[in-house]
């Protein structure tokens, strides 16, 4: 047999993650008279395989390795593989189902306490691997696991646990939703809201398992990459009335909460009137030097911001400005 003769070569590779993308565009050279073990090491392989036979698919790819990760702002679209629907603790695969289950109930702050816990365990990425509770370790087990699902849901059944909302009425325990049906691995994923981190609403804190684990940080509206995608879902197993202004079926719920609108700078109206009034009743006169009235004012958002404080919430969440679950506690 002819000995291989070794050459140095650069790998072609058509992988479109960002690493790969970089080291084909880079302008990096290696050392004058420096050797590259990695090159020789793949020719050697290449010259056994060919006498001895083609490497077998497992011996090149590892289970459960995707290279689905967060966008980064000038990255391309690239594939986002994900797991498909599938039971607790079980394998993935099965079909795309509605499970009997009826949808749990649950409350925002039990949604975010849970998917902190991903978060401060570092939980790894893995579209095939299931973690210690039993969800899969991708991007909508995790939502699965937050919002306490029976099954582990994937990005083209999870809408149906939630029903859709708008920008302006998203709080805590929220999800952030883009399924690309043409092509679920092209750009698909979904993040859990965590608050606004500032008063325009451009960017919020994002709950989300992404290579290499689970994390919590800062995310420019809606998304890094296809933000004009992603929809905003509010959980329909929260307690009645906190499940947003639409309900299944369009029906209204019994909240009349009357919109975001109504609470911006300069703004005059009847129901600035009448959330003043019941911030008096709440305790929450202090911030009023003439009482309550039609117009919204720097008074009425501190006085908002002091009780969305009392019920614990923080950040953006806390931000003065009353949303549907606010307006709901501060009459119930």
């Amino acid at each position: 047999m002819t000995a291989p003769t070794f050459e140095e070569v650069d790998p072609a590779s058509d992988c479109l993650c960002p690493g790969c993308r970089l080291s084909r565009t880079g302008s990096s050279r290696p050392h004058p008279g420096r050797s590259r073990p990695a090159v020789r090491a793949a020719v050697v392989v290449a010259a056994a395989s060919a006498a001895l036979g083609a490497l077998s698919p497992a011996a090149v790819a590892a289970p459960g390795q995707a290279p689905h990760r967060a966008a980064q702002p000038g990255d391309e679209e690239f594939a986002t593989p994900q797991g498909p629907w599938a039971p607790l603790y079980g394998r993935p695969g099965g079909p795309e189902k509605t499970p009997a289950e009826p949808v749990p109930a649950t409350t925002r702050a039990d949604i975010i306490k849970r998917a902190k816990t991903w978060v401060d365990a570092k939980v790894p990425y893995s579209m095939t691997a299931f973690w210690s509770d039993g969800y899969r370790q991708d991007c909508s087990g995790y939502v699965s696991m937050a919002w306490g699902l029976p099954n582990n849901e994937w990005t083209g059944s999870l809408g149906q646990f939630g029903v859709k909302i708008t920008k302006a009425e998203l709080e805590p325990g929220d999800i952030l939703l883009f399924h690309n049906p043409d092509n679920p691995e092209k750009g698909s994923h979904v993040v859990i809201f965590g608050g606004w981190t500032d008063d325009k609403h451009t960017s919020y804190t994002a709950y989300e398992q992404t290579p290499p684990h689970a994390r919590r940080q800062t995310t420019p509206y809606a998304y890094w990459s296809n933000s004009g995608k992603y929809v905003p879902y509010r959980y329909k197993g929260l307690p009645q009335g906190a499940a947003g202004a639409q309900a299944a079926g369009g029906a209204k719920t019994e909240v009349a909460y009357p919109g975001a609108s109504f609470f911006r700078p300069g703004a005059v109206n009847d129901h600035v009137t009448r959330l003043g009034t019941q911030l008096v009743r709440k305790g929450y006169g202090r911030f009023y030097a003439h009482g309550p009235g039609p117009r919204w004012s720097e008074a009425d958002r501190r006085a908002v911001e002091a009780f969305q404080r009392a019920q614990g919430w923080r950040g953006g969440a806390a931000d003065g400005h009353p949303g549907p679950e606010t307006w709901r506690r501060l009459f119930a």
